[in-house]
């Protein structure tokens, strides 16, 4: 049984294990899409959402829970990979969530890693953000250095979309969903954390122990630079969804 306990402005919901996180994370989601079926949605890629979105659309598929007035945002792309190439963030939410429920795919916005222009990418992607109403519900993961999207550490709590350069820890890794660790990019287009904190409601979705340190910092910590997710300790509505080896800190 999950245990919330409120940490500062953070709500903090531990649970037994990352199955447990995952249905926790599509049960909020599930219960904002049905309140708000026009919702816009933050979303997040990597390891950790994948149970998240596995529930979500199983929900789809055996409890209706309706898409089709949604629309989405995620926070990040690789620089150079178009949206067909394997290790896209766009081929990753294609695969692991928007194939199987039915959101109208010209809805769902990811950062253009291909764009001739990307400083003028970027600030369309705000000016997309701010055109759609803002993001309701953002979706997060946690870097074990305490990224959020790829705002590495020494990144403003005032920064907007962008092209940034990733850390030798990043690339080291992403390097297990490549098949060459040379492939991986250095560079990537994201979301801001300026740009995150103007979200209406914040979920971190954390598991393992190699994430409790940067969980620790991001809650209890000073807010600094240093700690790309301890500026979340400044949002009035965000929530850590984190498994018992993630909170060993707090």
């Amino acid at each position: 049984m999950a245990e919330q306990k409120q940490m500062g402005k953070i709500k903090v919901i531990v649970c037994q294990d990352k199955q447990e996180v995952a249905r926790e994370g599509a049960n909020i989601f599930a219960q904002a899409v049905r309140e708000n079926p026009a919702i816009v949605m933050g979303l997040a890629t990597g390891g950790t959402p994948v149970g998240m979105y596995k529930k979500l659309i199983q929900m789809h598929k055996e409890e209706a829970l309706d898409f089709s007035r949604a629309s989405s945002f995620n926070l990040d792309e690789y620089l150079g990979l178009s949206g067909d190439h394997d290790q896209s963030y766009r081929y990753f939410m294609d695969e692991n969530l928007f194939n199987h429920i039915n959101i109208d795919k010209s809805k769902t916005r990811v950062p253009d890693g291909k764009a001739q222009d990307t400083q003028m990418s970027c600030r369309k992607y705000e000016e997309d953000i701010r055109a759609a109403g803002g993001i309701d519900m953002q979706l997060l993961g946690i870097g074990s250095n305490g990224h959020i999207a790829f705002n590495e550490p020494g990144s403003g709590g005032d920064s907007r979309t962008r092209v940034v350069d990733l850390t030798e820890g990043t690339v080291r890794d992403n390097a297990r969903f490549f098949e060459d660790g040379s492939q991986v990019p250095r560079k990537a287009v994201t979301m801001g954390i300026g740009t995150i904190l103007e979200a209406k409601k914040i979920v971190l979705l954390a598991t393992g122990s190699n994430k409790a340190d940067a969980v620790t910092k991001a809650i209890k910590g000073s807010v600094s630079s240093a700690v790309p997710a301890s500026f979340l300790q400044h949002h009035p509505d965000c929530t850590f969804i984190i498994d018992r080896e993630a909170a060993t800190g707090l």
